[in-house]
């Protein structure tokens, strides 16, 4: 099993799939720690556990724990089963089709924006408007909605007309699916789940303007994904130095290749980041061989 989770998480292409896991991995730690505290009687344990990851409403309370910004979206309720299913379902649907045309790295960079943007917003309402400071007595949110969210939005502000086909109602295109969600959330502001209502509202308007900025050439989240690759590159295993020298002597100068033209293993070096970061990612350089490449088919 664990064998066949490395494959999957390791698949090309697949961040939409790597996200849900560590949701799933995480969801399924907090299960397990509630389980063994309540039989051990513990259950201040797993308040001190389900506090690592829960965002708090009050500024006082989180600036002790400044990093639940990030760690809340990846986190779920141990009794929201539904919650994580249904966050899943809408991270599976909608990021396959957004890895489609704008490829992995801005899938992660978008869920990272929404997952900022909604908790920055849920922390600005609960701290400046009484009515919403009056209902802060609860200990914290937890939920990748606001995430996923953004990547809902993201999708159907750079595809609105796709369709999905849904049960009982047939095809629908994405941007009503998208509008009926924020309807609800919208309403759902004063409600019960208020916390999470707000920062669905904050992933969405990330997810919006993200999109809306990538079209006009300008990237949002180029710096998440520059920290991500920093990150990888520290447990990159690191090649080795090569020594070479000059020969003194003459050589007749050697005719070299044009630097418009690329072996094979350069062309699916360039289809491989096309698939990971979308064709925008390319250099000049990398566009022109691709082309050339293709001329010779």
């Amino acid at each position: 099993m664990l064998e066949e989770f490395k494959n999957a998480f390791n698949r090309p292409n697949n961040a939409h799939v790597q996200l849900i896991m560590i949701n799933v991995v995480i969801y399924l730690f907090l299960v397990i720690a509630f389980v063994l505290t309540t039989v051990a009687k513990s259950e201040a344990i797993f308040g001190y556990i389900h506090d690592v990851f829960a965002i708090p409403p009050l500024a006082v309370d989180f600036i002790k724990r400044p990093w639940t910004l990030i760690t809340y979206a990846f986190a779920h309720d141990w009794t929201g089963i539904l919650h994580i299913l249904f966050n899943m379902l809408a991270l599976y649907w909608f990021g396959k089709l957004f890895i489609e045309y704008l490829g992995n790295d801005k899938l992660i960079a978008v869920y990272v924006l929404g997952a900022l943007a909604g908790g920055v917003l849920y922390l600005l309402i609960f701290n400046s408007i009484p009515y919403f400071h009056e209902r802060s007595d609860f200990p914290g949110m937890v939920g990748a909605s606001a995430a996923v969210y953004a990547v809902m939005v993201a999708t159907a502000t750079l595809l609105p007309d796709y369709t999905f086909f849904l049960l009982f109602f047939g095809p629908v295109r994405i941007k009503y699916i998208v509008l009926v969600y924020i309807v609800i959330s919208f309403i759902g502001s004063v409600g019960y789940n208020a916390g999470g209502n707000i920062a669905h509202l904050g992933g969405a308007l990330i997810g919006f303007i993200y999109t809306r900025q990538l079209q006009v050439g300008v990237n949002w989240g180029g710096w998440i994904t520059a920290v991500l690759d920093g990150i990888k590159s520290l447990f990159s295993p690191k090649p080795k130095v090569k020594v070479t020298y000059r020969s003194t002597t003459k050589e007749a100068p050697k005719k070299s290749r044009s630097a418009s033209t690329a072996s094979q293993a350069e062309i699916d070096a360039i289809l491989d980041k096309i698939s990971d970061k979308g064709y925008e990612s390319l250099t000049k350089e990398e566009k022109e061989k691709l082309f050339n490449a293709s001329k010779k088919q």
